[in-house]
C-alpha cells in the first residue's frame, strides 16, 4: 500500500474562539496528529502553559525570518506571530495553529492544506473569553474590531467552518472532518500514477 504525505490542517479563527484549547484537545485526543508549535514576541500571559508558544526575544525572531526559518509570519497588535518550517512527523498529520492572516499565508503557499476556520457562537461570548484570558480592555476592542474584518475573509478561504460553542461537541466535529480528509487522502494514494506525489510537500516521505 502506497503511503500518503502527511495532512496538514490549519485551525484559524480570530482571537478568542478557542483555538489553543481547541489544538491542544485534538491531539490529545488523537496520538496520529502533530502540533506545531508557532512562535511569538508577546509577553507569556499569567497563568499561560510555557509550551504555550515558543516565546522569542524580536531579535531572534528576526534572525529567524532572515534566515528563512517561517512557513508564514505576521505583526499582530505589536507582536510577532510565526509558524515555523515543519519538521519530520514520522507520518503523523500536522495541525498549525495560526491567525487569519497567516492562514492565507498557507493555503497560498500550500493549497492543499486542511483550513478549519473557527468562529465564536457570538460577539458577546468572544469579548468574555478576551477578557478572561487576561487581556486589556484596549486589547480587547481592537481584538473584537479586527475580527469583523478577519472573518469573512477566514470563512471565504476555509475549507470548513466549525462555531466552538462547546468544546466537546467542536473537537468531535473537527476530529470527524479530519478522519473524512484522511480516508480521500488515503484513496488518492492509491489510485496515483507512481511518481505523482507532490514534490514541495513540506513533508514529503523520504
Amino acid at each position: 500500500m502506497r503511503q500518503r504525505q502527511p495532512l496538514i490542517i490549519v485551525v484559524s479563527g480570530p482571537g478568542g474562539v478557542g483555538k489553543g484549547t481547541i489544538v491542544e484537545a485534538l491531539v490529545k485526543r488523537d496520538p496520529n496528529l502533530w502540533l506545531s508549535r508557532s512562535w511569538t514576541t508577546r509577553e507569556q500571559r499569567p497563568g499561560e502553559r510555557d509550551d504555550a508558544y515558543y516565546f522569542a526575544t524580536r531579535e531572534k525572531f528576526e534572525q529567524r525570518i532572515a534566515a528563512g526559518g517561517f512557513l508564514e509570519w505576521t505583526e499582530f497588535l505589536g507582536n510577532f506571530y510565526g509558524t515555523p518550517n515543519p519538521e519530520t512527523t514520522q507520518g503523523r498529520d500536522v495541525v498549525l495553529e495560526i491567525e487569519v492572516n497567516g492562514a492565507r499565508q498557507v493555503k497560498s503557499l500550500l493549497p492543499d492544506a486542511v483550513l478549519i476556520f473557527v468562529l465564536p457562537p457570538s460577539r458577546a461570548e468572544q469579548e468574555r473569553r478576551l477578557r478572561g484570558r487576561g487581556d486589556a480592555d484596549q486589547k480587547v476592542a481592537e481584538r473584537l474590531r479586527k475580527a469583523e474584518d478577519e472573518e469573512p475573509i477566514g470563512m471565504s478561504l476555509a475549507d470548513h467552518v466549525v462555531v466552538n460553542d462547546d468544546l466537546e461537541r467542536t473537537i468531535d466535529e473537527m476530529l470527524a472532518i479530519i478522519g473524512h480528509r484522511r480516508h480521500a487522502a488515503d484513496n488518492a494514494a492509491q489510485i496515483s500514477p507512481p511518481g505523482e506525489a507532490t514534490s514541495d510537500h513540506p513533508l514529503r516521505s523520504s
